[in-house]
């Protein structure tokens, strides 16, 4: 098989620019490891930045998101002084949109679909070759047959724990990390949500989110331990401890019910440098990875996917082999402004181990200059709404 563009990772990112690339006229193939139910199975980010959702109208796949997706404004901070509202459109002029990632993957599922776009799901031991050459390749298994993809370049969409970024030689790769103390106890329910926009809630039993998917399903995030295990939390011990930490407010009004999905994510950032190696760029989680506090995972994602669209169609279609070294420098610029963001978010609205009584005010200093100085809404609004492309 051939393909001008391989995509390695069936998720958001490789769907996406699978379809601004065939959008474009450049051939793509796209490599899963798992099913694609799992695929669509998996809970993760809610929140889309104006770049993205314009990002996915340009690739034909805004159509449902227009009709179901649910602008936010802006959104509400809390401790235990109080609660207010950093007013996004009234600060820079924009909003965010809460649209499931499910949701998008299932968009661009159904996009690819239509455009005929070979998705190989259940794809096993996947290597890459030649990645310095001129003529790369990937190999892989599939019901205990092997086969091999000839292609011109590699994009590695694959995770964190994908074979994309390993296939740059150790020494030749900077890694950048920090591994935050606790987790995030995550729980997506079908009830009402807590508010009309997100609350985050700095504590000091620790940090808490209320969030949302739609009007009907709601999700909720607690602070916990890194020791802690899901078995440890049944519905009722993580209601309790959600409403300790939220507004009096909100907890005495909320509605409670059945989880439908728990699960414990710990925290971490990293960024891993260069997002090129030869005939191989990195996209989206295979490169970096931010804490969700800002809600920058899947945006920093479609950001990558922009800056690489725009090289390889450069490269391909304009024969401007500079176009490609363009991507690593530009989407870096972003990735390190979004992760900034995300780690001071983290850092003024968790609990940390050993923290002080000092440290504690401190954060709530942090958070009354948020409340009481336009300057620092206004740098709040711009990074959470996103950062220009």
């Amino acid at each position: 098989m051939r393909a001008q563009v391989a995509i390695i990772g069936g998720g958001p990112s490789g769907l996406l620019l699978s379809q601004i690339l065939m959008r474009a006229g450049i051939s793509t193939v796209v490599l899963e490891r798992q099913t694609r139910d799992y695929v669509l199975g998996r809970i993760r980010a809610g929140v889309l930045e104006r770049g993205a959702v314009e990002m996915l109208h340009r690739a034909g796949c805004g159509e449902r998101l227009a009709r179901e997706g649910i602008a936010h404004e802006g959104c509400n901070l809390s401790t235990v002084k109080g609660m207010f509202r950093v007013d996004f459109q009234a600060r820079v002029g924009e909003a965010v949109t809460v649209y499931g990632q499910t949701e998008v993957t299932q968009d661009l599922y159904a996009a690819q679909d239509a455009m005929g776009v070979v998705i190989i799901h259940e794809a096993a031991n996947v290597a890459l070759h030649g990645l310095e050459g001129s003529a790369p390749w990937v190999s892989y298994e599939k019901d205990g047959q092997s086969h091999r993809i000839d292609c011109d370049y590699i994009a590695g969409c694959d995770g964190f724990h994908g074979i994309s970024r390993q296939s740059i030689p150790a020494d030749k790769r900077t890694e950048y990390e920090r591994v935050y103390p606790f987790g995030w106890l995550g729980v997506l329910s079908p009830t009402a949500p807590a508010a009309e926009e997100l609350i985050y809630a700095n504590h000091p039993r620790g940090f808490a989110l209320a969030s949302m998917r739609n009007e009907k399903l709601s999700r909720y995030y607690i602070q916990v331990p890194l020791s802690d295990k899901v078995e440890d939390w049944s519905d009722l011990a993580f209601w309790d401890e959600l409403k300790r930490r939220l507004p009096a407010e909100v907890a005495e009004s909320m509605e409670t019910g059945p989880s439908i999905e728990k699960s414990i994510a710990p925290l971490r950032s990293f960024v891993a440098e260069p997002l090129r190696w030869g005939r191989l760029f990195l996209v989206g989680d295979a490169a970096h990875i931010v804490p969700p506090t800002g809600a920058k995972g899947l945006n920093l994602a479609a950001s990558d996917v922009h800056y690489l669209s725009e090289a390889l169609q450069g490269a391909i279609l304009e024969s401007d082999a500079g176009a490609l070294d363009q991507y690593g420098p530009r989407a870096l610029k972003r990735i390190w402004g979004a992760m900034r963001f995300s780690w001071w978010m983290t850092s003024i609205l968790h609990r940390f181990p050993g923290q002080s009584d000092f440290d504690q005010k401190i954060q709530e200093s942090e958070l009354l200059q948020l409340e009481t100085l336009e300057s620092a809404q206004v740098t709040m609004a711009r990074n959470y709404t996103g950062l220009p492309y």
